[in-house]
């Protein structure tokens, strides 16, 4: 049996589009890139022609408008897909049904949803929902149920604890059957549940493999209950140079300009003003002595510092990369979801570096190896440099 054999297959690698911003150094204002569409636009074209399968948006307060941004970057790319924000609560059903067969249809099907229930109680009350933590899942599930009917063509009608609606009807159709997959990640057990009963795929952010493993257990057994089986994505930031020393430089260098009071004023928010378990899950993965953060082999917590959400990276040369990568296949990661700052030059870092280790091919024109330039060693090209100037 060859080693290949013995691999896993090549996953599906997404980027990220930081519409909240982006830059060379976390805490600091040096070398700050603004959140601006003609940006955002230069990152999607990139990753797009480099072979990543598809751009995650973020949503929030300090975000530009997940939807709005998504339908300008789907005119602008060619096979990109869009993985965008479905927020119950802030939104209702019907209107993020009609809204979300707009932008598949728009975007030729390549849209994905992505359920946000929320863990920021404060940013929450600024968008009008009050719910408490359970009780926003609760919610998620009624909303999730009128607007599945809904985008399946059912005409509804539906009287729940949180959503009423008399002969809702979808007359525009998806071009995605029977609709653009769901994508969620929520590690409550009320979060758990959601997943069981109506996602495609369920996301975790970076956490040590025989930690995750546990959990993706239980939310696939909840599932299978159901009569369902999910598939998982893994949401992760990625710091890949040509050797572990580089890598390691760099991560040292991202995190250079951040004070002792920015971490402890983050951590705070993160601790007391959220009510998310995803969240309190990565702060307790942070050692005290900032350090001393790598927390498994080659997995860095030194993001979270100051970054709510995925706060883990993976760090190092492409070989090691590729391995922590493979570990994470093993316990049933498909999809990895990366990010890397600046977001434009880390994108081609993990095409150009990463890929070829892990089997992806991203290239979408192979172009002639007997080009005559300063970058070709080939013999054949040796051959024609040496008869151009004889």
């Amino acid at each position: 049996m060859s080693k290949a054999s013995l691999e896993p297959a090549a996953p599906d690698f997404f980027w990220f589009i930081p519409t909240h911003g982006d830059g060379a150094y976390l805490g600091s204002e040096t070398r700050q890139r603004p959140p601006e569409f003609a940006y955002f636009r230069e990152v999607a074209q990139a990753v797009d022609r480099l072979g990543f399968k598809g751009v995650l948006l973020p949503t929030g307060q300090s975000c530009e408008d997940s939807w709005i941004t998504a339908a300008g970057l789907a005119t602008a790319t060619e096979r990109l897909r869009f993985l965008v924000a479905l927020r119950p609560g802030v939104t209702s059903p019907a209107f993020a049904a009609r809204q979300a067969a707009a932008l598949d249809r728009l975007s030729d099907g390549r849209l994905l949803l992505n359920v946000v229930v929320g863990g920021h109680p404060a940013e929450l009350a600024a968008d009008g929902v009050f719910l408490e933590h359970d009780a926003r899942y609760r919610q998620a599930a009624e909303f999730l149920t009128i607007w599945r009917a809904l985008v399946t063509g059912k005409s509804v009608d539906f009287s729940g604890q949180y959503y009423r609606v008399d002969h809702g009807r979808l007359d525009f159709p998806m071009v995605q059957y029977p609709h653009p997959p769901l994508w969620f990640g929520g590690s409550s057990d009320a979060g758990h549940d959601v997943a069981a009963e109506h996602v495609t795929t369920y996301l975790s952010w970076g956490e040590p493999p025989h930690i995750l493993k546990d959990k993706l257990a239980d939310v696939q057994a909840r599932a299978a209950k159901r009569g369902r089986r999910l598939k998982f994505g893994l949401r992760i930031h990625f710091i890949v140079r040509e050797t572990e020393a580089e890598a390691w430089a760099a991560a040292d260098r991202l995190i250079s300009r951040i004070s002792d009071d920015q971490i402890e004023a983050a951590q705070k928010r993160f601790k007391v003003e959220m009510d998310s378990v995803g969240q309190a899950r990565m702060a307790a993965l942070l050692p005290g002595d900032r350090n001393r953060l790598e927390i498994a082999p080659n997995l860095w917590a030194g993001i979270g510092l100051v970054r709510r959400g995925a706060g883990t990276a993976l760090v190092g040369d492409p070989t090691s990369v590729a391995a922590r990568i493979r570990e994470y296949q093993d316990i049933g990661i498909e999809t990895f979801i990366g990010s890397g700052y600046p977001h434009l030059e880390e994108a081609y870092r993990v095409a150009e570096l990463l890929f070829p280790e892990l089997g992806i091919d991203g290239r979408r024109r192979r172009v002639s190896t007997d080009i005559v330039n300063e970058f070709a060693v080939g013999s054949h090209s040796a051959e024609r440099r040496i008869a151009a100037v004889s």
